[in-house]
């Protein structure tokens, strides 16, 4: 690595609040790679049913199964339904406690994690270039709102009060993504467009998946950190613990996941800051993204939302995304949103001249991926058939 390209990959993880990406701490506990890691069992089992034709029954049959405790459903082929008897389930290591303190935190900063999980994470995954271009070609990539409101619901049902309890819906939602991720693997080798571009054989390996995690999970942490949001130990364990069993639930090894903020930390500047940068498909995906709030009123102009996601991001990741600026509502933000937090948080007697457009402008921003911006329940995750239309 050049000292240039080290400096700019120090600047960006410092901008992202992450820990020293120069770190020598060894970014995998483990002895195996991740990265040519997948999902055996399942994905030979979707490479059958994706080639056979059987993918469209199974999403009918899969419409009615939501909620934790519901049955499997009928008319599943045997060899599905067993691996979803074996997988459909909490593992043995998850605790009960720390997942209900988990939902009782995402009640409490439901705010924030709505409007870090949406505008940071949302945005940070079209400059992981693996990630923009595996989305941009398959075919979730040629409609952006839905794939958003699907995206979406993975945090939303995770983040719910009961997500891992019998009446919640995280466990069957996570399984359904992961039927989904073995179609894509099967799908997107199959396209010249994606395989033009990509530097993997088979795309969503255990170490593509952690670095989303690390998109998500860990870059929420220290953001929440960062931005002074009390935080109890207890409350921080548990929501790594919450993101510990969702990954076990996507397939990740759990040899592979961290045990504490300080690895997830460290294996996140070595493998998620060094690699971002902007592609075609990113940057395509990321105006389709920012440009769904032009059918929702967030209540705050396009310069708003620009400079909200440089706040969030850093000044790197805008110009990478040319977001054109706004310096008033810059002045605006670095100003108003510290004060906006203290309020919420009982630390400000009274509420800052924009609190409201700040409360509008995050609860619209939740509420747009749900489902279109038309449902606060679900969003049905379907298994994909073919990749993005002439890709």
């Amino acid at each position: 690595m050049s000292n240039l390209s080290r400096r700019n990959v120090l600047s960006l993880g410092v901008a992202l609040g992450l820990a020293s990406a120069a770190s020598a701490v060894p970014a995998w506990a483990a002895s195996a790679d991740p990265w040519w890691v997948w999902d055996d069992e399942v994905d030979t089992l979707l490479a059958g049913l994706v080639d056979g034709g059987g993918v469209p029954a199974v999403n009918t049959a899969l419409r009615s199964w939501v909620n934790n405790a519901d049955p499997l459903p009928a008319g599943l082929p045997a060899d599905l339904t067993g691996w979803l008897q074996r997988a459909n389930r909490l593992p043995s290591w998850a605790d009960p406690v720390k997942l209900r303190r988990a939902a009782d935190f995402n009640r409490r900063k439901d705010t924030y994690l709505f409007l870090l999980y949406g505008l940071g994470s949302g945005i940070m995954s079209t400059v992981i270039p693996r990630e923009a271009r595996s989305v941009y070609w398959s075919a979730g990539g040629a409609n952006m709102q839905d794939r958003a409101a699907k995206t979406f619901t993975f945090g939303y049902d995770l983040s719910e009060l009961g997500a891992f309890e019998p009446s919640g819906q995280f466990v069957v939602t996570a399984n359904k993504t992961r039927l989904v991720h073995a179609a894509v693997r099967h799908l997107l080798p199959q396209s010249p467009h994606w395989r033009a571009v990509a530097d993997e054989r088979i795309p969503i390996s255990n170490g593509d998946i952690l670095v989303t995690f690390h998109s998500l999970g860990t870059f929420v942490h220290r953001k929440l950190r960062e931005w002074h949001v009390p935080m109890s130990a207890a409350d921080e364990d548990a929501f790594l613990h919450q993101w510990q069993v969702a990954i076990h639930l996507l397939g990740v090894r759990d040899e592979f996941v961290p045990q504490t903020w300080a690895a997830a930390d460290a294996q996140s500047a070595q493998v998620l800051t060094p690699l971002l940068s902007p592609t075609p498909e990113g940057k395509e995906l990321a105006a389709d993204l920012l440009g769904l709030t032009a059918q929702i009123d967030l209540g705050v102009t396009r310069g708003f939302l620009n400079e909200f996601v440089r706040y969030v991001l850093s000044n790197e990741v805008g110009d990478w995304l040319g977001l054109p600026r706004d310096y008033a509502a810059a002045t605006l933000i670095r100003t108003g949103w510290p004060a906006y937090i203290a309020f919420r948080e009982g630390l400000l007697p009274i509420a800052p001249a924009g609190f409201y457009v700040f409360d509008q402008f995050v609860r619209a921003l939740a509420m747009l991926f749900l489902n279109k911006g038309t449902s606060s329940t679900t969003t049905p995750i379907t298994i994909p058939t073919g990749n993005r239309p002439g890709a």
